[in-house]
């Protein structure tokens, strides 16, 4: 799939909106929203899980200079055991959009379902991959959910938090099994309900 190309009409201001951490074991999901400015487009956005850890880093800053609005939202895993994953996911995308210093005409989502946000917009399938201002939000709420996972590794050491980011890998479902929850673990999630007790 080639990288996104932007969605821009020149006569109306969108907002892409994503999310990342939905499959994660542990810490919060994070969204991000942001608004592109057609007159400084911004090479190689794609679905951030096609580029590499450095060129992420380095388009997410290109981003947060170029980009008209950009902002993070989030709802920590206590907010997701308390009302689910998809709630949580809409509650951060929702507290991005708010955070942003000049409101859309449109946005465009990333997914099959519109987050619940008062303004005109699409949910689109696979659209960090097909709309450059999705990218540009995968981008950033990639970048700031994998530095979050750095801090608490240093503050949950053992986990391997920095190595696989959360997600449900061997790696880290030895380490549930050998330490025990934390307390960022996502404790309504089956792999580590099973190690609660």
């Amino acid at each position: 799939m080639s990288p996104a190309a932007s969605s821009v009409n020149p006569s109306r201001l969108i907002a892409g909106i994503d999310e990342v951490g939905r499959g994660c074991l542990v810490g919060p999901v994070v969204a991000a929203a942001v608004i592109l400015d057609p007159a400084k487009p911004i090479a190689g956005l794609n679905d951030s899980k096609k580029l590499s850890e450095k060129r992420r880093a380095a388009l997410a800053d290109e981003i947060k200079v170029k980009a008209l609005a950009w902002a993070v939202g989030r709802a920590e895993a206590s907010e997701i055991d308390r009302i689910n994953i998809l709630q949580a996911t809409f509650v951060a995308m929702r507290r991005a959009f708010s955070q942003l210093a000049i409101k859309p005409d449109y946005i465009m989502v990333d997914g099959n379902r519109l987050p619940g946000i008062a303004c005109p917009g699409e949910a689109v399938v696979g659209g960090d991959a097909l709309v450059a201002e999705i990218s540009a939000a995968s981008i950033l709420a990639k970048v700031a959910r994998d530095t979050e996972m750095d801090v608490l590794d240093r503050l949950y050491p053992g986990y391997q938090f920095a190595v696989h980011k959360g997600y449900p890998t061997k790696t880290h479902l030895s380490a549930l099994a050998e330490l025990g929850v934390s307390p960022q673990h996502r404790r309504s999630y089956a792999p580590v309900k099973k190690f609660l007790g």
